[in-house]
């Protein structure tokens, strides 16, 4: 049986800036799909995705997108689609001169490129009164949605976009993750940079969480949060008699420290070992006849992972 290719992988890379080091041994495996990419500023986020563009080249290792080196190929560049951070138009064209511009780049005939520059316009809900107005007079949210146009505009299979939602208003910001949505169920595969770790949270449980240069982890949100047992994790159960629940919980060896909320009735405890005492809490709840209203864990989210691993790297 042969095993698929990864779309975008690395192996052992470094990069470096004089003195400063932007990744340091990266090695990283993708397959098809959505994956978030989160870290702080300087983490390196912004120096993987260059070297998965073939912006940059690595001082060792090597990287690869969707089996060809990343640096070097043009090739890459007819499936490969971009849509970088900061903003780099010709603020005197209008949107759809832009595209039409790059469109003549990819070396698409006239029609089809005014054809492949409307498609893009209507995939971000640009509408046609705005195409022919300059970029300078475009607001953030419409430039936003110009540079996700211009990464579409050759329907690429692969797509690299570095604070994608950056701008938008939370409608952009809805349509933006439908749009992402339906273009992984085609088959294209994902990569997004993100500071918004609750709506990279909504589109996809695959991480990569960088610090200081280095995977710090990688993986489903809560694989990676089971790792993490040296942090102690929290639990709140709403019930009509906390006080009940506690008495029997005091004496548990997996609980760590009990508290009380009085608005809403809530017990607050945590514990070092989730796994073994998620199934006796149930137990004691069961024999005990209580009516729970509410059981959830603030730490088994995104961020908390994303908190207690920038924590841990520092």
């Amino acid at each position: 049986m042969n095993t698929p290719v990864p779309v975008l992988q690395l192996e052992n890379v470094f990069k470096s800036y004089g003195q400063v080091l932007g990744l340091s041994d990266v090695s990283l495996s993708l397959g098809a799909g959505i994956h978030g990419l989160l870290g702080p500023n300087g983490a390196g986020k912004s120096t993987l995705m260059k070297i998965l563009t073939g912006q940059l080249k690595p001082d060792r290792g090597r990287a690869w997108v969707l089996g060809r080196p990343a640096w070097n190929s043009p090739r890459n560049y007819l499936q490969l689609g971009f849509c970088p951070e900061q903003d780099a138009f010709y603020p005197g064209l209008s949107g759809q001169a832009f595209l039409l511009a790059l469109a003549d780049l990819h070396g698409l005939p006239r029609a089809a490129a005014a054809a492949a520059a409307a498609r893009a316009l209507q995939r971000v809900a640009l509408e046609p009164p705005v195409w022919n107005r300059p970029i300078a007079s475009y607001s953030k949210g419409m430039r936003q949605r110009l540079k996700l146009a211009q990464a579409l505009l050759h329907q690429p299979a692969v797509l690299i976009l570095d604070e994608p939602l950056g701008g938008l208003d939370p409608v952009g910001r809805h349509q933006v993750l439908g749009l992402l949505e339906g273009l992984v169920g085609a088959g294209a595969t994902i990569l997004v940079s993100s500071h918004i770790l609750h709506e990279i949270e909504s589109m996809t449980s695959s991480v990569v969480l960088m610090v200081s240069g280095r995977v710090a982890a990688e993986g489903n949100v809560h694989q990676i949060r089971a790792l993490i047992d040296r942090h102690p994790h929290h639990v709140a159960v709403r019930c009509p008699e906390p006080r009940r629940l506690a008495a029997a919980l005091v004496a548990d060896p997996d609980v760590v420290s009990l508290e009380f909320a009085n608005k809403p009735a809530e017990l607050r405890l945590t514990t070092q070992r989730p796994d073994q005492f998620y199934p006796r809490l149930m137990e004691i709840v069961l024999a005990l006849g209580l009516e729970v209203e509410r059981l959830a864990s603030p730490d088994d989210n995104l961020e908390a992972v994303y908190r207690y691993l920038i924590d841990e790297k520092h």
